[in-house]
C-alpha cells in the first residue's frame, strides 16, 4: 500500500478561528493541485487559533464535529467534492464540558465528514513559557485507528517527548505517526544554523521511526507570537529513520512524502524491536512487583557501597577538573547569522503582520545597543522606513552624536536631532537645581521617552527598544524608559551577545569597540558603574538564571565580590521587569485571572 502524506507548515491568524479557516481552504486547494493529491495533509497543534491564547481558550474552543464541519464546507469550496483527502489538524477543543488541546483526524471529499478519530494532549507542558495545564486538561489515552490508507496514531507536541507515547501507539498497530505540534524556537548556539530545539525534535521523530519501524511526519507552526518565534523545520521520517521531507526555516511551506507500507516490513523485519518489546513487556511489567533480584542493593546496605561524588561534600559544586568550563564564554555564544534573520523576521512580523506599522523611529545613542537595532529595523522594514533619532542633552559627549550619526550614515536611515536640555532643564533648574546624578539621569531618559513616542505619533511609527538582556537583568536601566517602548529586538541578547551580532552585521568598529557608557557624565563607563565587566557580569547571569547559587560560581572560579554585585542587582530589581502591583480584589484581576497575551 502505497500512502502520500503531505505536511501543511503552517501560520494561523492568531485568535481569528474564520481567518485561520480561510488559509486552510487555500491549503485545500494547493492540495488538490498536487499531483498524486495526498492521502492525508496534517496541519499544526492549535492551526486554528494559534498557540498561545491563555484565558482566550475557553474562547475559541469548539467540538470536534463543529470543526470537521467547517473542514468539510471549505474543502468542497476549495473544489474537493468527489476526491478524497483526509486531514488531521490542531485545534482547542471543547468536549464533555471541558477543555482539551486535540487533533481532529476527518475524512473529507466523500459528502459528510467522517471523524475517525480525536486525540487530546497526554502531557501538557507547565514549565518556562508553557501553561497547559492552567487552561485545559490532559488527555487520557493513546490509540491507534484504521483509515482509508491504513493503521494512524496522533501525538501532539510534548507527547513524543515521552518515549512510552510512540510505543504505545506501536504497540496498538500504528504505521504512522502523526504529530502536531507548535514549538517556539529556543537556542542559537554558535555554528549551529537552526534553533537548537530543532535538533532535538529531528532526534526524536527519527529515534521513534527507527526503535518502531513506524512513519513519522511531524507539522510545526511559523510566525510568531508575543516574541515567541516558530521556527518551522517540520519533517518526516521512514520507518527506518531516513529524512524523507523537511520544511524550511521560518517560512510556511507544504511538504510532501511518499510511503510504502510494505517498507514497515523490512524494517520491522531487520531490527525486530517492536516484537521483542511485545514479547518482553508483559514480564517487565510484571517485574515490577516483585522483590529485587539477589546481589542488587537492599534496604540497609551500606551507603558508601553505592555512594558517588554526587552524594558528598561536593554535591552540587563543579567537578575540580571542571572549573574553567564554568568560566568558558562560550557558554553565552550565539550563532550571530541565525540570530540577525531570527530578529529580522521578529520586526518584520511583530510591526506589519501583528500591529500593521510599517516604519518604526529608534534613539540612536552612538552606542552598539541602539545601533544594533536600527541595523535590524533597516533590514526588517527598508531604511527609509527608520529615523533615528539623535537627543542630547547640553553635557552629552560630541562623540556620541557623530558615532550615531557613523551609524545613520552606514545603514542610510534618516535622521533628526532634538536637543533636550530646555525641557530637561525646564524642570531640574527651576524646581530641582539639586537633583543628584541618578536623579538628573533618570529626568533625561524619561524625556527621551516623551520625544520618541510623540515624534512616533507624527511619523505613525513605532518605538522600538534598545535595552540588553543583561542591562535588563541588572537593573541598570530607567524605569518606564529606556525599557518602555512595545518592542524590543535585544532584549534576551547579552551584552556580549549584542557585540557578536554588531561586528557580524558589519556596523562601525568606533561603536562597536568602544566601552559602553550611558553618557550622562563625562568619562563615565557602564563597567565603572556596575564594578564588573559585562563578559564577568554575563557569565554569572548565565549560571544564575541556571540554578546555580552564588556558592558554587564561587567554587568555580569567579570572584566572590563579583558574583555578589550580580547576584544583588539580579534579586533587587525585579520589579523594573514587571507591570505595576495591582492589589487583588476580585476574581477577574487583570494579569492574574484575566490573562489574554499581548497580541491576543
Amino acid at each position: 500500500m502505497h500512502v502520500e502524506i503531505a505536511v501543511a507548515q503552517f501560520r494561523p491568524v492568531k485568535g481569528d478561528p474564520a481567518a485561520s479557516l480561510d488559509r486552510i481552504e487555500a491549503s485545500f486547494a494547493r492540495m488538490l493541485d498536487r499531483d498524486p493529491i495526498p492521502d492525508v495533509v496534517l496541519y499544526p497543534e492549535t492551526a486554528l487559533t494559534g498557540y498561545f491564547l491563555e484565558g482566550g481558550v475557553r474562547e475559541h474552543a469548539v467540538p470536534a464535529v463543529t470543526l470537521a464541519t467547517d473542514l468539510a464546507k471549505r474543502y468542497s469550496r476549495a473544489g474537493g467534492d468527489g476526491r478524497p483527502l483526509d486531514a488531521a489538524i490542531g485545534f482547542y477543543e471543547v468536549w464533555g464540558h471541558r477543555l482539551y488541546n486535540s487533533s481532529l483526524y476527518v475524512e473529507l471529499g466523500g459528502g459528510e465528514p467522517r471523524i475517525l478519530h480525536v486525540h487530546r494532549k497526554v502531557f501538557l507542558p507547565t514549565y518556562g513559557v508553557f501553561q497547559e495545564e492552567r487552561f485545559v486538561e490532559a488527555g487520557h489515552s493513546v490509540r491507534a485507528f484504521d483509515t482509508r490508507w491504513g493503521r494512524a496514531a496522533m501525538l501532539i507536541c510534548e507527547d513524543l517527548f515521552h518515549s512510552i507515547s510512540a510505543t504505545l501507539a506501536a504497540l496498538d498497530g500504528a504505521q504512522i505517526l502523526l504529530v502536531p505540534s507548535a514549538s517556539p524556537a529556543r537556542g542559537a548556539q554558535p555554528g549551529s544554523g537552526v534553533p537548537s530545539n530543532l535538533g532535538r525534535w529531528h532526534r526524536l521523530a527519527r529515534g521513534a521511526a527507527e526503535e518502531h519501524g513506524v512513519a513519522v511526519a511531524v507539522s510545526q507552526l511559523t510566525g510568531f507570537e508575543g516574541g515567541k518565534g516558530f521556527a518551522g523545520g517540520s519533517t518526516v521520517f521512514g520507518p527506518r529513520g531516513r529524512l524523507l521531507a523537511e520544511g524550511p526555516l521560518w517560512d510556511e511551506a507544504d511538504l510532501g512524502a511518499g510511503l510504502d507500507l510494505e517498507e514497515l516490513t523490512a524494517a520491522r523485519t531487520d531490527q525486530p524491536l517492536l516484537a521483542d518489546l511485545e514479547r518482553a513487556l508483559p514480564r517487565l511489567l510484571q517485574s515490577r512487583h516483585l522483590p529485587p533480584d539477589e546481589g542488587g542493593f537492599q534496604a540497609g546496605q551500606a551507603a558508601d557501597e553505592h555512594a558517588s561524588e554526587e552524594d558528598g561534600p561536593w554535591a552540587g559544586r563543579p567537578p575540580r577538573a571542571g572549573l574553567t568550563v564554568a568560566m568558558d564564554p562560550g557558554l553565552v555564544a550565539v550563532d550571530p547569522e541565525l540570530v540577525t534573520e531570527w530578529l529580522v523576521r521578529f520586526l518584520r512580523d511583530e510591526m506589519l503582520e501583528r500591529r500593521g506599522f510599517e516604519r518604526a523611529v529608534v534613539g540612536l545613542s552612538g552606542g552598539v545597543d541602539s545601533a544594533l537595532t536600527a541595523a535590524l529595523c533597516a533590514r526588517a522594514l527598508g531604511p527609509e522606513n527608520v529615523t533615528g533619532f539623535l537627543m542630547p542633552y547640553r553635557t552629552s559627549s560630541p562623540e556620541s552624536a557623530e558615532h550615531a550619526m557613523l551609524v545613520a550614515d552606514a545603514l542610510g536611515i534618516q535622521t533628526r536631532t532634538v536637543d533636550i536640555s530646555a525641557g530637561v532643564d525646564g524642570y531640574l533648574e527651576n524646581h530641582e537645581p539639586e537633583a543628584d546624578s541618578t536623579r538628573r539621569g533618570n529626568v533625561m531618559a524619561r524625556m527621551r521617552m516623551i520625544v520618541l513616542f510623540d515624534q512616533s505619533a507624527r511619523l505613525r511609527a513605532l518605538p522600538i527598544g534598545t535595552g540588553n538582556k543583561s542591562e535588563r537583568l541588572l537593573g541598570y536601566f530607567t524605569w518606564h524608559a529606556d525599557d518602555s517602548p512595545p518592542i524590543n529586538p535585544l532584549g534576551d541578547l547579552y551584552k556580549t551577545q549584542v557585540w557578536a551580532v554588531a561586528r557580524h552585521m558589519g556596523l562601525p568598529a568606533e561603536v562597536v569597540d568602544k566601552p559602553a557608557t550611558a553618557d550622562l557624565i563625562h568619562g563615565q563607563t557602564d563597567e565603572d558603574d556596575l564594578g564588573v565587566s559585562y563578559p564577568e557580569a554575563d557569565l554569572i547571569l548565565h549560571h544564575l538564571l541556571s540554578g546555580r547559587s552564588p556558592a558554587w560560581l564561587a567554587e568555580a572560579g569567579f570572584e566572590p565580590a563579583k558574583v555578589d554585585i550580580v547576584f544583588r542587582r539580579l534579586e533587587g530589581t525585579h520589579w523594573k521587569r514587571n507591570l505595576p502591583t495591582v492589589a487583588m480584589l476580585s476574581g477577574t484581576t487583570i494579569g492574574e485571572w484575566y490573562l489574554r497575551p499581548v497580541d491576543y
